[in-house]
């Protein structure tokens, strides 16, 4: 696997536990991060995209397909724009800039290894 798969593949790993801790004990999670306990299914819902999208870049890293690691730096990095904007408007606690935060970084660093690899460098 390339250093550019595998940092999409990191990715799709921390989604994996994200999805099945969303899916499994929400509440812990969102407690974690001063939001409140909730029993409405869509907290479960969301866990469930996480883990499809944790499929999607897991497969994708497997099979090396470069220009969905490049989609993901722009979608990835656009993360926390919507997150930054959800907490001015009042519609989330700040606690949610921090995985916005964590979506920023995976960017960058599947960017600078991208950069890298067209330089004929791994980073």
């Amino acid at each position: 696997m390339s250093y550019n798969a595998r940092t999409v593949f990191v990715f799709g790993i921390y989604l994996v536990v994200l999805g099945i801790t969303l899916i499994a004990v929400p509440n812990l999670l969102l407690s974690a991060f001063g939001f409140p306990a909730t029993n409405e299914v869509w907290i479960r819902v969301v866990g469930m995209l996480v883990l499809i999208l944790a499929f999607y870049y897991s497969q994708a890293a497997r099979k090396e397909l470069t220009v969905f690691f490049q989609w993901t730096v722009y979608a990835r990095a656009s993360v926390i724009v919507f997150f930054l904007t959800f907490v001015v408007l009042g519609f989330a606690k700040a606690a949610l800039i921090l995985f916005g935060a964590v979506d920023l970084l995976g960017a960058i660093w599947t960017g600078l290894a991208l950069r890298s690899s067209s330089k004929g460098v791994r980073a």
